[in-house]
C-alpha cells in the first residue's frame, strides 16, 4: 500500500530529525569556521607580516583541493555504499585543524591547517548532500534540503559577528576568538555522530564498481545533465560577494557599516530557503528555479542601475532571495534525477562544477572591476612611468572565492619609481606607503 503524497504531513516537524541534526551540524561548524576566517587574512597580515598575495595564495589552493576532492568522496560513498563514516570524516578533520590557529607561530603552520580544512569541507560535501537525500521523504526533499541550507546561512553570518563581538570583549586577542571557535566545531561531530542514522541500503540496489566510469556517467540520464548546465549558468551569472560591498559602499554606505551587507543578504538568505524549498515539494520545481532567476535579473538590474543606497540595499536583499530560492532547489534537484545508487557521484560534480564556475565568474568580475577603477595594464603602466597614480577607490581582495576581503584602500600618487614595482600601485588608508612584507 503507498501513501500519497499529496496526503502526507508536512511542514517543520514532519522533516526527519537527522535532516535536523545535519542542519545543526552545518550550522555549528559554520559559525566555528567563519569565526576564525573573518580574521584570519588581517591575522595574517599584521600580526605574521603575511602579504596580501601570500594569502591569496592559500585561500586559492585551499578551494580549488575542496572542489577538486567533492568528486572523489561522492564517488567513494557510492562505491562503499556508506555515507555518514565520509561525513564524519570531513568534519572531524575540520574540527580537528581548529586548535591549531591558535596555537600557530608561522604562516606553515596556518597554510597546513587551512588546507587540512578544506580537505575535511572537499570530503564531507557530497556524502552529506546524499544523506540527506536518502533520509528524506520524496515528498519533503525540496524542504529538507531549504532547511539544512537556511541553518548553514545561520551559521555563516553569525560565526563573523561573534568574532567582532569577541575581539571587542578580548581587546583584539585574537588567539582567544580561535580557541572559542573550537568549541562549536567540537559540537559539531557529536550531533554528527549521535544525531544521526544513516538508513539501510535498500535490498536490491545495484553495486556501483568504478562510480566515475564513463558508462557511470551516463548512467545519470540527460535530465541530470541538463541540471548541470543550468546549475553553472546560475553561477557563472553571479559575481562576488565581496562586489556587493563595494557597490554598497560606492553608493554612500561608511565604512565602519559595510559588514552589514553581508549580515542584509545573509537573513534574506536564511529567510527564504526553507519556505522555498517547502514551495518546490508542492509545485513545479522548475517554476520556483525560474522565479529564482527572476530575482537574480532584478537584483543585477538594481545593483547596476540603482545609484542610490537604498536602491542599492534593495539589490542586497533581492540577491539573497535569489540564492534562497535556487541553492537549496538545485540540491533537490540533482537528487531527484540521480539514481539512487549515484547520489554521491552527482553531487560531487554538481559540487565540483560550481566550485570552478564560481571561481571563473569570481575572476571575470575582479577584471572587469579592476579595469573599471584602473584601466587596461598598458595604460596604467604609462600612468605610472608618468608619476600619476590613481586616485580612485579600489578593492583588494585576498580569496579566490570573493567570500573574504580586506579594508577598502584609497590608491596615493605614485612616485615614478613605482613603476618598477611590476606596475602595483601601493595603496594605505591613510595615504602612506605600508611596509613591503614581501621584502622582509
Amino acid at each position: 500500500m503507498t501513501t500519497d503524497p499529496a496526503a502526507s504531513p508536512r511542514g517543520l516537524r514532519a522533516i526527519p530529525a537527522g535532516i535536523w541534526a545535519l542542519g545543526f551540524v552545518s550550522l555549528l561548524m559554520d559559525v566555528s569556521s567563519e569565526m576564525i576566517h573573518a580574521l584570519l587574512p588581517v591575522y595574517l597580515v599584521t600580526v605574521l607580516g603575511t602579504s596580501a598575495l601570500t594569502v591569496g595564495v592559500i585561500e586559492g589552493v585551499a578551494e580549488a583541493t575542496a572542489s577538486i576532492t567533492k568528486v572523489f568522496s561522492g564517488a567513494i560513498s557510492d562505491w562503499v555504499g556508506k555515507r555518514k563514516f565520509l561525513a564524519v570524516i570531513g568534519y572531524g578533520l575540520a574540527a580537528l585543524t581548529k586548535p591549531i590557529f591558535p596555537l600557530a607561530t608561522s604562516v606553515g603552520w596556518l597554510v597546513a591547517a587551512r588546507f587540512i580544512d578544506r580537505i575535511g569541507k572537499g570530503i564531507r560535501g557530497a556524502p552529506r548532500d546524499a544523506l540527506i537525500a536518502d533520509i528524506a521523504p520524496p515528498h519533503l526533499r525540496g524542504a529538507s534540503f531549504g532547511l539544512r541550507q537556511a541553518l548553514d546561512t545561520v551559521g555563516a553570518f553569525l560565526g563573523p559577528a561573534l568574532a567582532v563581538l569577541l575581539m571587542w570583549l578580548t581587546a583584539d586577542n585574537f588567539q582567544a576568538v580561535f580557541w572559542v571557535a573550537v568549541i562549536p566545531a567540537g559540537l559539531c561531530v557529536i550531533v554528527l555522530v549521535v544525531g544521526v542514522k544513516e538508513p539501510e541500503r535498500p535490498e536490491g540496489l545495484r553495486k556501483v564498481r568504478a562510480p566515475l566510469s564513463l558508462g557511470e556517467m551516463r548512467r545519470l540520464g540527460s535530465a541530470y545533465w541538463w541540471i548541470m548546465a543550468v546549475a553553472t549558468v546560475f553561477t557563472l551569472a553571479r559575481f562576488s560577494e565581496a562586489f556587493l560591498i563595494l557597490r554598497a559602499q560606492s553608493a554612500g554606505l561608511a565604512i565602519a557599516l559595510v559588514p552589514l551587507v553581508l549580515v542584509a543578504m545573509n537573513v534574506a538568505y536564511a529567510l527564504a530557503a526553507y519556505p522555498a524549498g517547502a514551495l518546490s515539494d508542492r509545485v513545479n520545481k522548475v517554476t520556483v528555479l525560474m522565479f529564482g532567476l527572476v530575482l537574480l535579473i532584478a537584483a543585477d538590474l538594481f545593483l547596476a542601475l540603482e545609484p542610490s543606497l537604498a536602491g542599492v540595499t534593495i539589490g542586497v536583499v533581492l540577491w539573497g532571495l535569489h540564492m534562497g530560492f535556487t541553492q537549496g532547489l538545485l540540491a533537490s534537484l540533482v537528487a531527484d534525477t540521480s539514481p539512487p545508487e549515484l547520489r554521491g557521484t552527482a553531487f560531487g560534480v554538481f559540487n565540483m562544477l560550481g566550485g570552478l564556475a564560481l571561481l571563473a565568474a569570481w575572476r571575470c568580475w575582479r577584471r572587469a572591476l579592476w579595469r573599471d577603477c584602473c584601466g587596461t595594464a598598458p595604460g596604467r603602466a604609462r600612468r605610472l612611468r608618468r608619476g600619476q597614480g590613481s586616485r580612485r577607490w579600489r578593492w583588494r581582495d585576498w580569496s579566490p572565492s570573493g567570500c573574504g576581503f580586506l579594508p577598502w584602500v584609497r590608491c596615493t600618487k605614485l612616485e615614478p619609481s613605482a613603476a618598477r614595482d611590476r606596475y602595483r600601485p601601493r595603496c594605505s588608508r591613510s595615504g602612506s606607503h605600508p611596509p613591503d612584507h614581501q621584502n622582509n
